[in-house]
């Protein structure tokens, strides 16, 4: 079947064929590492996926405890032609891909201290072929996990590991800001895993893993030859520095006691640092709402909160999840998987001054649609105003790319907020584009004879 046609059959996911870390659930706590490769030999580059295979588990059984520490792999369009893989397959990824990250910077708004000559290095060189990652409950098991494919790299000449970032999640789930993280999560046809939201329909398997009819009736493009493409998914890696202190200072500075500092700051979330939704806690925090994975995602906006006076629609999270939200279209085509872990140190409660220490969050995105779903949501959604807030023109009071003269509105009556001189709370440090082929697909990388 043609890229784009149309089909009404839902195909079963070849679960055996999908790396584990496309669809798994993350432990938590854990520990986690990114690493990065670069192939400066394509035989080499060859027998590191070969070495890499045995070690990587398919998301077959998404509910063994046994598979709570994994490994995966993802290339960059750089690393593919590293590979030697044929110009007609290399021709045949989307632009995005092809282009890179940091070619892209304008459309993201990495532009001003987000752009990529800012980056720290190799993240938007194209010296970045081969991303692994490898998380585990602890660090003991992560060791244990990462031991093998380690050796993988470290014995071939011809392939350089180039940068490694080293992540967590604490046992409190909870992000730099201090806000309970990793809350939302979709269910996918065919996965046999459940979302995070009773109330939300399972999404076609096609707008997270290639091979399979998307939320439109169609098959997303798809590289070749299909053992390439099939089963496959892009993967959006994105280091995000949190200005934790100028977070606070700034709620500080537009509050009159530490109540309204909490109220604020989960106002501008969309959600208490709890993890309770203002959806279901408007006028005050319910810690054990929050900590409960079966009703702390439990709300839609539309049917609870249509004009948001419980959680603004400007709002982070109601910009990045607009649920029932009659906007731009059809929501459901944007929704994308991701993961945030959070690298360095938490700054110590109550302190309001930068200690220089670098502390965000590793941002993953995972889905089959790089133009619609990741750089959609990042350009209209995150840095565009039109679909929540009207003609103000403000972006994400968490994560948008602000110079000091963002705004934000606070429904309420009689007279609603605005607040003004929205600094950057989020900077970026570097990312990239990466395609996360199938354990097949894999396997014919590392037989390629060119």
């Amino acid at each position: 079947m043609s890229n784009g046609e149309t089909t009404e059959t839902s195909a079963m996911l070849e679960l055996d064929d999908i790396q584990n870390g496309v669809l798994h659930g993350r432990p938590s706590p854990y520990a986690g590492v990114y690493i990065l490769l670069r192939i400066d030999d394509q035989h080499a580059g060859r027998e590191l996926l070969r070495r890499l295979i045995p070690a990587l588990a398919s998301a077959t059984n998404p509910s063994d405890r046994s598979q709570e520490a994994w490994v995966s792999i993802a290339l960059t369009f750089q690393g593919l032609k590293a590979l030697g893989v044929p110009q007609d397959s290399l021709d045949s990824f989307p632009l995005p891909f092809q282009q890179g990250m940091a070619a892209r910077a304008q459309i993201l708004g990495d532009v001003g201290e987000n752009a990529p000559e800012n980056w720290e290095k190799p993240l938007g060189t194209s010296d970045v072929h081969v991303a692994i990652s490898a998380l585990a409950p602890d660090t003991e098991r992560l060791d244990a996990v990462l031991a093998r494919a380690r050796k993988s790299y470290q014995e071939l000449s011809g392939v350089t590991a180039i940068w490694r970032q080293d992540c967590h999640v604490l046992t409190s789930e909870r992000e730099a800001f201090g806000f309970r993280d990793g809350i939302s999560h979709p269910a996918i046809e065919g996965s046999g895993i459940p979302g995070s939201n009773p109330r939300e329909q399972p999404l076609k398997a096609g707008e997270f893993i290639l091979g399979y009819p998307d939320e439109m009736g169609q098959l997303p493009p798809m590289p070749r030859p299909e053992v390439l493409g099939k089963n496959g998914t892009y993967v959006v890696f994105r280091k995000l520095h949190q200005r934790v202190a100028a977070f606070r200072q700034y709620l500080k500075a537009n509050s009159s006691s530490p109540e309204a500092e909490d109220l604020l700051g989960a106002k501008m979330m969309g959600r208490r640092q709890s993890g309770a939704p203002l959806a279901k806690c408007p006028f005050h925090d319910d810690p054990d709402l929050g900590a409960d994975p079966t009703r702390n995602n439990d709300f839609l906006f539309e049917e609870d909160d249509a004009q948001g006076f419980k959680t603004p629609p400007g709002s982070h999270i109601r910009r990045m999840n607009p649920r029932d939200a009659k906007i731009s279209g059809f929501a459901r085509i944007h929704r994308m998987i991701r993961r945030g872990t959070s690298y360095g140190s938490m700054l110590p409660p109550g302190v309001l001054e930068d200690d220089g220490a670098e502390r965000g969050l590793a941002f993953v995105f995972v889905g089959a649609h790089l133009e619609r779903q990741f750089e959609f949501v990042q350009s209209e959604w995150m840095n565009k105003g039109q679909f929540f807030d009207g003609p103000t023109g403000d972006k994400d009071p968490i994560a948008g790319a602000h110079d000091g003269n963002g705004g934000f509105t606070i429904p309420q009556q009689p007279i609603r907020r605005r607040l003004q001189g929205i600094p950057a709370f989020v900077v970026t440090r570097g990312g990239e584009y990466f395609f996360a082929p199938g354990l097949r697909a894999l396997s014919w990388l590392a037989s390629l004879e060119t």
